[in-house]
């Protein structure tokens, strides 16, 4: 397994950011994902999944994580020196699979890469409202992404045409937990357990899983509400629509990968953080075993 550290500035060099070299590649090019720590490796399943043929980056920002305490600022600039490292490698597109990064910052990348595939992960509040037979829908999510206004907005405007309401509960630790591999620890049932129960109070039958990291403890909270006796609970996780709305992209773009080769693409990782805590991430949530490369700086 590769733990070598990748120069920054001789990837810039190499790759030509900002110059359209993803586009030169065509449909050979990978994609590049990236969140703050393994919590996006849930929606990287579901793109390897649906698209097996693609070469896959994947970026985890372990040395700046938790991105919930961050102010939206910061979390653009950093999106974009992320994404930017990202293209110096060749990728054709980009994948922001964290929900309070995409709050922050996909305008920014959009506005600055307007012809480049760029997916952003939200929090399903519509599929949510859908499936809802009580109208009470409990998000799950970091306190950044409940505050940040573009949410707000979506959530206010998605009452207004369904009339569902949303019981909004702040999930602090919860990915730090994941990102440690606790997802059935004695501790982190006991924090789910306290975000779980009030939503449960509240009358909520649809619990929406609003940050990439919480599928990874799907199963320890199913127990919960087969404990509870909420076995009417429907759990909702938006891993799968991001996978098929960057394939609908990529085809529109002319950027799909063939599979009729039948040959699997390749999976890359790097990270700001431990190459070791990213490695099994990879091992123990995705039974693969990638190369992983330490970025000691975006600079």
């Amino acid at each position: 397994m590769t733990h070598a550290p990748v120069s920054p500035s001789a990837a810039l060099v190499q790759g030509g950011v900002d110059t359209g070299a993803f586009h030169a590649a065509g449909a050979l090019a990978p994609i590049g994902v990236f969140d703050s720590g393994v919590g996006g490796l849930s929606v990287l399943r579901h793109i390897r999944a649906q698209l097996p043929a693609e070469d896959l980056l994947y970026f985890a920002d372990g040395a700046f994580a938790p991105y919930g305490e961050k102010s939206e600022q910061v979390l653009a600039e950093r999106a974009l020196a992320i994404a930017r490292f990202l293209r110096a490698r060749g990728a054709k597109a980009l994948v922001v699979a964290c929900n309070t990064a995409t709050v922050a910052a996909i305008k920014l990348l959009r506005d600055t890469w307007p012809d480049m595939p760029i997916v952003g992960v939200e929090p399903g509040l519509k599929p949510g409202a859908a499936a809802t037979r009580s109208g009470k829908v409990g998000v799950m999510a970091t306190e950044a992404t409940l505050a940040g206004e573009k949410f707000l907005l979506l959530r206010d405007q998605i009452t207004e045409t369904s009339g569902a309401q949303f019981v909004l509960q702040g999930c602090a630790g919860l990915a730090d937990a994941v990102d440690l591999g606790e997802l059935s620890s004695e501790a982190t049932v006991a924090l789910l357990e306290g975000f779980i129960d009030p939503m449960l109070a509240a009358g909520a039958d649809t619990l929406v899983l609003g940050c990439t990291h919480y599928p990874f403890v799907q199963q320890a909270i199913e127990d919960i509400l087969q404990r509870r006796g909420a076995h009417h609970v429907v759990l909702v996780d938006t891993g799968d629509a991001v996978a098929r709305q960057l394939a609908r992209l990529l085809e529109g773009a002319g950027l799909l990968r063939s599979s009729a080769s039948g040959a699997g693409g390749s999976l890359t990782g790097f990270t700001s953080g431990a190459a070791e805590t990213l490695s099994f991430g990879f091992r123990t949530l995705l039974q693969v075993d990638a190369p992983v490369h330490e970025v000691p700086s975006l600079g």
